[in-house]
């Protein structure tokens, strides 16, 4: 029951959820009913990709529509400046009513960039204490991953994911109950961006009895691509090495504890995002509401050895993308790649009906809506990597069948998905493939100054770490959302009569006699 004439738009986020552990996408193990419904009648991306393998700046670069380097979304510890546009400025612009509940892990002071209201704080810290440092690579950060959560991965009673995201989705459900019941009480009508983003199904891995228990032991499939050290890539041996992959190598046991937590931790999120769900139907908001189902990032779950992310491997930069909107987007799915930066201009397409010619600042990204209506669309995704485990700038270009991977201080890597989806043969040394790595390269020199970037990443890391040491000397103030409750507007109180708060909690209101 929407007084609005245009759409409400909901976007159910998940951290590390690779689309390949997915039903949705061929995955045969997983038990995500909810997810796979969406995708049943929606819009499925077959090729989505994140604009950076790593939290932060993935989640940043969708937000702005813009690459990570055009906004200096280097890592983890990365600034999102204040004056950088997002998707929420422009649909708040366009007339709506902008909700954050969970994560989206700003950095720095300004910690809505565009959200009108923030219904929790963050899981991870807002402060500039996670900054790699390309100047010691071998010195390994002691703040980062190790194998612990591929060692100790099980069933657990408790963690501080689950209060977190148990939470998060509490608060959501809550704001689509007071949504409803202002509109009814005659309110504030204007139509709703919300965006619900766990922290699930990121490690570590361990999830309650109640989700572990819905796999099998015999059912977890494990790693199809098995590779020790010597045979990976200089930039995945670097990877090995900060994480400690191959000082505490796991056992078979191990990983398939960690991928069998993993599939639960799934399991757990498919059940928030339909608690979520079930809210926006008992409301009545369902049939004028777009979902939007994604993930910041993949997760590589040990294929090739390799755990986590921030590589450009299938596994840490493929995302899920399904748009459900049945009445107005017939169900398909895509098969061209697309990124994240293309969501910004997509909702407020969806929100304005118009696409931005002339935007207040320029974007990367390019609306989806013609792929939504399955009349046509681009094909192309850009990667940008510039955190632990690099130490040169590491971009990527897919397009068609082709990927190409380049970084200074590496051998190129190319890769034809549609022969190779499990990119087993580099194919960038092959004579055959010589034109079209030339190519490449040249498109690598004209889109990026790869020195000028460099530098200006060393300059920031330096410039980020010297800030954390000065700011946390004497009293600390910390940027960290603080989520404010009014008491004196909640439940029973004596400046509202008793009848009339109660009839304006309640909803369905009740009709007079």
């Amino acid at each position: 029951m929407s007084l609005n004439t245009k759409q409400n738009i909901l976007i159910l986020m998940a951290d590390q959820m690779t689309p390949f552990a997915l039903r949705a996408y061929g995955n045969q193990v997983s038990l995500t009913p909810r997810i796979d419904a969406l995708a049943k009648e929606g819009v499925v991306f077959d090729s989505a990709y994140c604009a950076s393998p790593l939290c932060a700046p993935a989640r940043f670069s969708m937000m702005a529509g813009k690459l990570p380097a055009a906004i200096g979304a280097y890592d983890n510890a990365a600034e999102l400046p204040a004056q950088t546009l997002t998707f929420a400025h422009y649909l708040r612009a366009a007339g709506y009513r902008t909700i954050l509940s969970g994560k989206m892990h700003f950095c720095g002071p300004d910690q809505l960039h565009g959200f009108e209201e923030r219904l929790t704080t963050d899981i991870y810290p807002a402060d500039f204490g996670w900054v790699p440092d390309w100047e010691h690579p071998d010195v390994r950060p002691s703040w980062y991953h190790n194998m612990s959560s591929v060692l100790d991965a099980g069933p657990c009673v408790r963690t501080n994911q689950l209060d977190f995201d148990d939470e998060v989705t509490y608060t959501a459900r809550q704001k689509l109950y007071d949504i409803v019941r202002e509109r009814a009480a005659g309110g504030d009508t204007r139509p709703f961006c919300m965006v619900a983003s766990l922290t699930h199904p990121h490690d570590p891995y361990a999830i309650p009895l109640q989700y572990w228990d819905l796999y099998g032991d015999d059912q977890i499939d494990m790693p199809r691509v098995t590779l020790t050290r010597e045979e990976s890539d200089p930039h995945s041996k670097r990877l090995r090495d900060v994480y400690e992959a191959d000082l505490t190598p796991p056992t078979d046991q191990q990983i398939r504890d960690a991928r069998h937590a993993y599939y639960g931790a799934l399991s757990y999120v498919d059940a928030q995002f339909g608690a979520i769900l079930d809210t926006l139907s008992a409301t009545g908001l369902a049939d004028d509401t777009i979902v939007i189902v994604t993930s910041d990032h993949g997760e590589m779950l040990g294929e090739r050895g390799l755990w986590y992310k921030m590589t450009c491997f299938e596994g840490g930069v493929r995302v899920p993308l399904i748009v459900h909107a049945p009445k107005q987007y017939r169900a398909h799915r895509v098969a061209a790649s697309v990124s994240h930066v293309d969501l910004l201009p997509t909702l407020v397409e969806m929100a304005t009906g118009a696409r931005g010619s002339e935007w207040p600042d320029p974007i990367d990204g390019r609306s989806l809506v013609p792929h939504l209506h399955d009349d046509g669309g681009h094909d192309e995704a850009i990667v940008e990597y510039f955190a632990e485990g690099a130490i040169a700038p590491l971009l990527m270009i897919r397009r068609g069948r082709y990927k190409f991977i380049h970084t200074p201080v590496d051998p190129d890597q190319l890769y034809d998905l549609a022969d190779d989806p499990h990119e087993r043969v580099n194919l960038a040394q092959e004579p055959a493939a010589a034109a079209l790595v030339d190519a490449f390269r040249k498109e690598i020199e004209q889109r990026w100054d790869v020195p000028a970037l460099h530098r200006s990443v060393l300059a920031s890391q330096r410039r980020r770490r010297f800030h954390f040491e000065a700011t946390t000397q004497g009293v600390i103030r910390s940027w960290d959302w603080q989520p404010f409750t009014d008491a004196s507007q909640r439940y029973v109180r004596n400046h509202i009569e008793l009848d009339t708060l109660e009839a304006m909690a309640r909803y369905p209101r009740v009709v007079a006699r």
